[in-house]
């Protein structure tokens, strides 16, 4: 019998793969190589010099008032990032809202991060 550990990738969300600093925001925030727009978010992508993509949210009160729409939106965020990590390169992801999210419903809000991730994918 075999003690090898098998090498499946693993669909969790680490610590490593946030973005947990002023500077790590600031990074991407001061040199973008992509901006990808949808109508109500946005991402600054750069790469990093780690080994996986790390992502960020920069949510703010101003556009979505509530904790409980901002808890949402950065769940949603969260979960794809989660899902589509194995193929995204090393790159430094942030998120952030464009104009308030009351008229979105679920099912749009996901559309837009998955179209996010998929013009990142391409590239």
């Amino acid at each position: 019998m075999s003690n090898t550990v098998s090498a499946i990738p693993t669909a969790r969300f680490t610590k490593e793969q946030r973005l947990l600093t002023p500077n790590a925001f600031r990074e991407v925030f001061d040199a973008p190589e992509r901006k990808l727009h949808q109508s109500h978010l946005m991402a600054f992508v750069r790469t990093n010099t780690h080994d996986q993509p790390r992502v960020g949210m920069a949510i703010t009160k101003r556009k979505v008032p509530t904790a409980v729409a901002r808890n949402l939106i950065k769940r949603q965020i969260r979960e794809q990032f989660r899902i589509k990590s194995s193929i995204l390169e090393n790159k430094d992801i942030v998120f952030i809202v464009k104009k308030s999210i009351k008229e979105l419903d679920n099912k749009e809000l996901k559309k837009q991060i998955n179209n996010i991730f998929k013009k990142i994918e391409i590239k």
